[in-house]
């Protein structure tokens, strides 16, 4: 029932230390470099009563912080005797909000077995895609390769060294590989899946992805934080047309925007109004088109630009200018 931060990145200690407070029953909350996101403003949301630091080299040293914790989420884990979850949103309008979750409830999904694989944990350790990333290739006996160097000729280097055949990544950082030319340094054929999420894939990217790793499949992912990552599949390997969903889940489309029922949703917001509707079902804020059981996500409906009466995404704007870098066949300073 203690709510203890573990600040660090993955590492066989931060795992283990993980693995440690969840058969304990403790309300986990997990910071990667937190001095750098005003650590103690996020201490004081979570209630944070003791901190495990990871260092660089695997080494521990703890600190007690306070004895606060007397939320109504935090009551309705410790009755059922259960680990508990926070994680924080990016807080990129704001405050970072801090979602609460029953920690089985995210781990539920992970008795049912699947694939193996040796796995780049590329993903951050303070945000679900990350951990949900680790816990899927531990559940199944896969392996786990950890880095904290994760630029592209780093993680180039790791996969021949490793033999790695599962990268994890955003669309940011596959951008950023096919802009480097790392990958040409480097024998990458184990590679079997490259799996993309956290935030919309440039059309032009995922096309240059394709003609460049042909044998690769490339697998859109979907998930929140609030609700966990949704198992999904791809229309095609160049296709952003993606079907979401599976065992635990609803969705719904409502005036263009994808609505999702959970039973791995949080609790709630330790610091912000419950954003279910009445039916239970979270406004994710997602624009998307539909196409049968698939849907395109055009993105966040609060980032629309309004120009001269037209509405463009982000988007929209950088695939035009992701396209005139590949016309210049990447030829840029």
């Amino acid at each position: 029932g203690t709510v203890v931060a573990i600040d660090g990145d993955f590492s066989p200690v931060s795992i283990a230390l993980l693995l440690a407070l969840i058969d304990n029953k403790c309300i986990i909350v997990p910071l990667t470099n937190s001095a750098n996101k005003n650590e103690s403003n996020l201490f004081n949301i979570a209630q944070v009563e003791f901190v495990f630091r990871v260092s660089d080299d695997d080494v521990i040293t703890t600190e007690t912080v306070s004895k606060k914790t007397d939320n109504d989420y935090y009551k309705v884990i410790r009755e059922r005797k259960h680990p508990g979850l926070v994680l924080f949103t990016s807080g990129t309008s704001g405050e970072p909000k801090a979602t609460v979750h029953d920690f089985l409830a995210l781990l539920e999904k992970f008795k049912v077995r699947r694939n193996s694989l040796r796995t780049l944990n590329f993903l951050l350790f303070d945000h679900w895609g990350g951990l949900n990333t680790m816990f899927h290739i531990i559940s199944n006996g896969g392996t786990v390769i950890t880095t904290k160097d994760r630029n592209p000729e780093n993680v180039c280097k790791l996969i021949e060294l490793h033999q790695i055949e599962l990268l994890p990544a955003s669309p940011t950082f596959l951008n950023l590989l096919l802009l480097s030319g790392a990958y040409k340094n480097y024998d990458l054929c184990s590679l079997k899946i490259i799996s993309y999420g956290t935030e919309p894939m440039p059309e032009s990217t995922l096309k240059s992805l394709k003609m460049i790793f042909p044998e690769v499949k490339l697998l859109q992912t979907y998930g929140l934080i609030e609700l966990g990552v949704l198992q999904s599949k791809s229309e095609k390997d160049d296709s952003l047309w993606v079907k979401v969903g599976g065992e635990g889940y609803k969705t719904r489309v409502v005036d263009g925007i994808l609505e999702i029922k959970a039973k791995s949703a949080m609790l709630g917001y330790l610091n912000a109004p419950s954003p279910f509707t009445e039916d239970g079902y979270f406004v994710t804020g997602d624009k998307v088109l539909q196409k049968n059981e698939y849907i395109k996500i055009l993105g966040r409906e609060s980032e629309i630009i309004n120009v001269g009466g037209e509405k463009v995404y982000p988007q929209d704007v950088e695939n035009i200018i992701l396209k005139l870098l590949q016309a210049a066949d990447y030829n840029v300073d």
